[in-house]
């Protein structure tokens, strides 16, 4: 006489379905990015390509000019040194990008972030200023400084508590000078790629054309404590610790 299998051996019984139904939730929760984050994740991978395409255009910019960078080029050369012997020029922080904006391939969308409130200008002939640009500038970087800090995203702010607005970047487009300590602290604000992230991040263009991905604890501890502190300081604002000089749209 033949016997009947037993239920157990024929078919999943309660337990094993639901282990089953666990792994599969699982493993779908892991491929597919949530809702809430795969926007903002999109659009800070699209800002750092800008960074990318950025520190492309200061490389092929200095290869003709003796490897310097705008804001260490003579005037004479196309640069802005000159400019930057004066204090607080912040409000001109669109001249380092109008410089290269044959290197830009003149598209002027790649200095503005997705994430950040402004937009892209026009061209960069009539409508272009501080208004359309989403980073600021390191005026003392190259690429005979691969740590130094070349440029990153705007919206970087004094002190541990990330800011509510824009940091040291003004809404109103004047943009600001700013001598920031390399032992700090600054963080970035609650804006562009910060939101829902109370500790700040944000992105960094450094002096060899590479760019970073960093939060602000981290951007503060290995990248600024590292970054070579600026010499060529105006006449008369030396800061009295050693500080990097950026200059913010």
């Amino acid at each position: 006489m033949h016997q009947s299998p037993a239920h157990g051996e024929s078919a999943f019984n309660k337990l094993e379905l639901l282990l089953v139904v666990l792994v599969m939730v699982v493993v779908v929760s892991v491929i597919l990015p949530s809702p809430a984050r795969g926007p903002t994740r999109s659009k800070r991978i699209e800002c750092l390509n800008n960074l990318k395409q950025i520190g492309t255009a200061y490389r092929i910019w200095e290869n003709d000019r003796d490897f310097m960078m705008p804001a260490r080029e003579s005037v004479s050369n196309g640069g802005w040194q000159e400019i930057l012997a004066m204090p607080d020029q912040g409000a001109i922080c669109w001249t380092n990008y109008k410089i290269i904006a044959d290197e830009l391939g003149h598209l002027p969308k790649i200095l503005c972030c997705s994430s950040d409130e402004r937009r892209p200008a026009a061209d960069f002939a009539t409508s272009f200023d501080n208004t359309h640009i989403s980073y600021f500038v390191g005026v003392s970087a190259g690429d005979d400084a691969p740590q130094s800090i070349l440029g990153g995203d705007r919206n970087l702010s004094p002190g541990n508590t990330p800011d509510p607005g824009y940091g040291f970047s003004p809404r109103s487009g004047k943009g600001n000078d700013v001598a920031v300590p390399i032992s700090g602290p600054v963080c970035w604000s609650l804006k562009m790629h910060s939101v829902g992230n109370p500790a700040g991040g944000g992105n960094i263009l450094l002096g060899d054309g590479s760019t970073q991905q960093t939060s602000s604890a981290h951007f503060q501890s290995m990248w600024l404590s590292n970054a070579p502190p600026t010499t060529n300081w105006p006449a008369g604002h030396v800061p009295a610790s050693p500080s990097i000089r950026l200059i913010f749209p």
